[in-house]
């Protein structure tokens, strides 16, 4: 049997760059942590910026010395997309590893400000346009990756493009919304792979999930009624550690076998737990036909265009 894929796997970052979207809580933080302790420059992209120090702090003071710093993002703002890509092209001439981290989790319909539903504007256009918007990095810099951070989730999603956004709040349930947000970033992942296939690039596309972890996206379950909160408590308390929902995420981003395409996530039962390993997706993440209308649609939306 193979040995378990750690922390302990990660290679020397130095002079790598890196981009962690939500680096300031939960996968998204411990990732960014130990890419930031193997020496990687570390820009935390986060919405709010005060917890987004907090994380820093908390990261330099485990690490001393490490390469990391914040950058505001918002990935509900388009503009906030754009601000984010110019400061961080103003600064640096590579990017390594685009780590597409941030989202929401099944949480009441409302729309973004650039009016798209918040789970699949979030989830998957702010992460669809700000790919774009630094693509031209990502190309320059041989062997970059960009990883798309997706959920078990996926498995009860679906496109209906006739409603794409649940307009309205027409038929919209959070449960619903939140699983085509994550199958959409898979249908993004493998499409962008073709895509970068046909164009005879290094950079590779690949997906990660982090199985059932304990993050703060279960606070909009535990709202819904004592009786919800009461049992998501129990629940919670035999859940993995966010540090190893990372593992998927960062052996997707540095693992040198990785290849184009795969997608990662615990080896345990139902893919809830465990240590890293390459996972199927469902015959739907695979749809070419729809990926490649997903894109159409996604690129129309978000005024992002590439490859």
């Amino acid at each position: 049997m193979p040995p378990k894929w750690t922390t302990q796997n990660i290679p020397d970052m130095n002079s790598k760059v890196v981009i962690v979207t939500g680096a300031n809580s939960g996968v998204g933080y411990e990732a960014a942590k130990e890419l930031a302790r193997k020496g990687a420059q570390t820009i935390l992209a986060c919405r709010s910026l005060d917890k987004a120090r907090a994380a820093l702090s908390q990261i330099q003071t485990e690490i001393p010395g490490a390469a990391a710093e914040v950058l505001p993002l918002d990935l509900t703002s388009l503009d906030s997309v754009r601000q984010f890509a110019a400061a961080f092209k103003a600064k640096y001439t590579r990017l390594d590893v685009l780590l597409n981290n941030a989202g929401i989790m099944m949480v009441p319909y409302g729309k973004t400000a650039d009016g798209f539903e918040r789970q699949f504007g979030t989830n998957h256009l702010g992460h669809f346009a700000l790919t774009g918007l630094l693509l031209d990095l990502l190309l320059a810099t041989p062997g970059a990756r960009v990883v798309n951070v997706s959920s078990n989730a996926h498995k009860r999603g679906d496109l209906d493009f006739d409603n794409l956004m649940f307009e309205g709040g027409a038929g919209y349930d959070p449960t619903r919304a939140y699983g085509r947000s994550k199958l959409a970033n898979l249908l993004f992942t493998y499409e962008l792979q073709r895509r970068l296939t046909a164009a005879a690039s290094s950079t590779l596309a690949v997906a990660a999930h982090p199985g059932v972890s304990r993050t703060n996206l279960t606070h909009y379950l535990t709202e819904r009624s004592w009786l919800i909160k009461l049992g998501t408590a129990v629940f919670i308390r035999t859940l993995q550690s966010a540090a190893m929902g990372a593992l998927p995420l960062l052996r997707a981003a540095v693992d040198p076998q990785v290849i184009g395409g795969q997608y990662y996530g615990p080896k345990g039962p139902g893919e809830t737990r465990g240590y890293p390993v390459v996972v199927q997706s469902t015959r739907a993440s695979h749809d070419e036909e729809a990926a490649r209308r997903l894109w159409q649609v996604s690129a129309e939306l978000t005024g992002v265009h590439y490859l």
